[in-house]
């Protein structure tokens, strides 16, 4: 299958540079992608295959401008809507930052939902019809979808259980996870990512939530000395796209831009699973195991691995608090979509109540 996916893009890559393509009208893209410009899923992924990869292969006929969020002054809510209105024709932003806009997107990575990153993909994958159908109402689509590391906790002060947290301040990227930190007794608090660093400095929140490996590229380790890797979620996020943009792209364009972006999802996925173990190496001090991010040797941070009776309370949760939630924000369709396509893959459906 992936000597089949090469032809493809080669096939595809020289029809756009053949002569008469050449008189094709340029497609310039603006793609806003990543919360941090030094993170991996922006040096390793988007910038060679997105920025520097369409252009090579579409003969510079597709040529994408392509930002984190901090060089736009973006904090990530507003990122589906500089999409909608077609100011970006690609946004890249976790689902649960925009579920705001479209409560449904919350469905993929509901906290406690994906034990592994495997089944993540999974859900991902046989929810994105549903989701686009959803999407198209508002003009936009999913084009693709990718996980950070597992989604852990950076904290001021030693955590070692969940029960350990109750009473502090956690900073959350929104949806889901707020109703995990309610139902285990903590305060969820809304900071954008380029804000969070400052606010752990200073004291606003106790702990914040994010990706092993995102948390280490953005230096959380200098702020935070404990890393409790209870995995609560993936921050799956979406590749949307303007749909009105999407639907004038010639056919050559759009397949050869459809083809790179299923590379970007297969090399995110891999990326976001070899990050995972990779970011708590690194946090702690450990080089052997750092590879992908930088290993801190001043001041490594502590590491405490959820026990069974955490992960288990984990998913009590998810039953008893994070779903029936997002359903009452939903609506009665989200909680049937769910029994519908999540629920045969994860073991656990929702009850109404």
């Amino acid at each position: 299958m992936k000597l089949k996916a090469l032809l493809a893009g080669a096939v595809l890559a020289a029809a756009l540079a053949a002569p008469a393509a050449a008189q094709a009208p340029q497609v310039n893209i603006q793609a806003v992608t990543q919360p941090n410009p030094a993170i991996p899923q922006y040096t390793r992924v988007d910038i060679p295959l997105l920025r520097d990869g369409l252009a090579a292969r579409s003969n510079n006929r597709i040529r994408v401008t392509l930002s984190s969020w901090p060089e736009r002054n973006l904090n990530g809510p507003e990122i589906i809507r500089l999409v909608r209105s077609g100011q970006v024709e690609i946004g890249g932003v976790p689902l649960n930052t925009v579920a705001g806009d479209v409560p449904m997107l919350d469905m993929v990575d509901l906290a406690g939902l994906n034990p592994t990153i495997q089944q993540a993909r999974q859900v991902a994958e046989a929810l994105t019809p549903d989701l686009n159908r959803q999407l198209e109402r508002f003009g936009v689509r999913i084009i693709a979808m990718a996980p950070y590391p597992a989604q852990v906790l950076f904290c001021r002060e030693r955590a070692n259980t969940l029960a350990e947290l109750r009473g502090r301040r956690i900073r959350t990227g929104g949806g889901s996870i707020n109703d995990f930190v309610s139902a285990i007794g903590a305060q969820p608090v809304g900071i954008g990512f380029p804000e969070v660093y400052a606010a752990l400095e200073r004291g606003v929140v106790d702990c914040a939530i994010t990706g092993t490996g995102s948390g280490n590229a953005a230096r959380w380790y200098e702020v935070t000395t404990h890393m409790y890797a209870l995995p609560v979620a993936w921050s799956v996020y979406g590749y949307f796209a303007n749909l009105n943009w999407w639907n004038r792209l010639d056919a050559p364009a759009r397949d050869l831009i459809t083809q790179t972006f299923r590379e970007v999802e297969d090399q995110q996925w891999k990326l976001g699973d070899e990050a995972s173990e990779d970011g708590i190496a690194c946090n702690t001090g450990q080089r052997q195991g750092c590879s992908i991010g930088r290993v801190v040797e001043n001041r490594p941070m502590t590491v405490t691995r959820p026990t069974p009776a955490d992960l288990q309370t984990l998913r009590g949760v998810l039953t008893d608090n994070v779903l029936p939630a997002f359903v009452r924000r939903c609506g009665a369709a989200c909680g049937e979509t769910y029994n519908r396509v999540v629920a045969p893959i994860s073991g656990v459906r929702f009850e109404a109540r």
